[in-house]
């Protein structure tokens, strides 16, 4: 295999020179890049991608840290990160939480492991992480984008969506379609973005007259198998309600498929909603209600600061996104008199 030595031989060039025209940095004359470029197409030398960063300074390289490698929530953003970075001609590596201790240690490991492995940037996509982990990193904070989360010392190199707005409108098509008897299913509570769509939610229900206090709720995991489960303890409670909603599609879709083995048809005898509109949603029986969350644009402008920040790309960076709810088939009018849960 030829090196780039061999480069330099074949062109009657030094080795700076050589390396010089392979990295695009530093000043060659016409005729010597002709030469280097003559020998580099005669030679097929392709450089490894540890040489390609030794000469360009840079691992072309972005790491990437999610909580978990499951789901269908994860996924597409993962696609997203993925083909932004390609078209930019850069690489994604992927961490996640995985091994022992709490999430914080998962996610500060994750991390680490992606320093370790020389990327050039940084995207981190949990709520674990605290400002003094951050702060940890060093100059590496400076090439660190935080997406759905933010940190007061970073507040710039941070891209979210308003979750408190997303529940709002959730409750706000519940009301719409007359519902006034609602049960909620919400993810773990100490989770920022699942706390501030759950006040969000509450919030409009008591602007028009309903006591949060009154509404029937229930902690779960974000889960299918959360959300079936919550919706079995739903009509076994005997709770009587004309709507559920889910604080995610994952729950949601678990929850359809519960009320169908039940015999519970949605949205005839209830409607339910659920919230990310995630691709799931639209392939669901019945199709999901949801809360469309900007995911893509969210993800997308991130990226772009990333870049900016690593490679000095000077993309376009918006940092305002859309919230609007998308409406299917799992959500109708409520019915005349109260459904009475089984």
């Amino acid at each position: 295999m030829a090196t780039i030595k061999d480069v330099a031989k074949l062109a009657g060039v030094g080795l700076g020179t050589a390396s010089r025209v392979v990295s695009g940095k530093g000043s060659v004359s016409p005729a010597t890049l002709a030469r280097v470029k003559k020998a580099i197409d005669e030679l097929g030398f392709r450089p490894s991608h540890a040489a390609r960063a030794l000469l360009s300074g840079t691992s072309r390289m972005v790491g990437v840290y999610i909580p978990v490698l499951s789901g269908t929530f994860y996924t597409p953003i993962l696609q997203i990160i993925d083909t932004e970075l390609r078209a930019a001609g850069v690489h994604m590596v992927l961490a996640f939480g995985v091994g022992l201790g709490d999430e914080r240690r998962q996610a500060i490991e994750g991390v680490e492991f992606l320093v370790e492995r020389g990327c050039d940037g940084l995207v981190v996509m949990t709520s674990a992480l605290l400002e003094e982990d951050v702060a940890a990193l060093g100059a590496k904070s400076g090439q660190l984008v935080a997406l759905n989360h933010s940190f007061d010392s970073m507040s710039n190199q941070c891209f979210t969506v308003d979750h408190t707005l997303g529940g709002r409108l959730a409750a706000r098509a519940l009301l719409d379609h007359k519902h006034r008897k609602i049960a909620v299913v919400e993810g773990p509570r100490q989770l920022e973005d699942n706390r501030a769509r759950i006040d969000g939610f509450m919030s409009e229900l008591r602007d028009n007259g309903i006591d949060p206090a009154k509404i029937w709720r229930l902690e779960s995991d974000f889960s299918p198998a959360g959300g079936w489960a919550a919706a079995k303890q739903l009509l076994d409670s005997g709770y009587p309600c004309t709507a559920l909603f889910c604080a995610n599609d994952e729950m949601a879709v678990g929850a359809l498929s519960y009320f169908q083995e039940a015999g519970i048809r949605v949205p005839h005898d209830l409607s339910v909603l659920g919230y990310d509109d995630t691709p799931s949603a639209a392939f669901s029986a019945p199709r999901l209600t949801s809360v469309h969350m900007p995911w893509r644009e969210m993800t997308q402008n991130g990226i772009n600061a990333l870049l900016n920040l690593c490679y000095d790309m000077r993309r376009p960076v918006t940092r305002e996104f859309p919230v609007s709810v998308t409406l299917r088939a799992s959500l109708a009018k409520a019915p005349s008199a109260k459904r009475k849960a089984a």
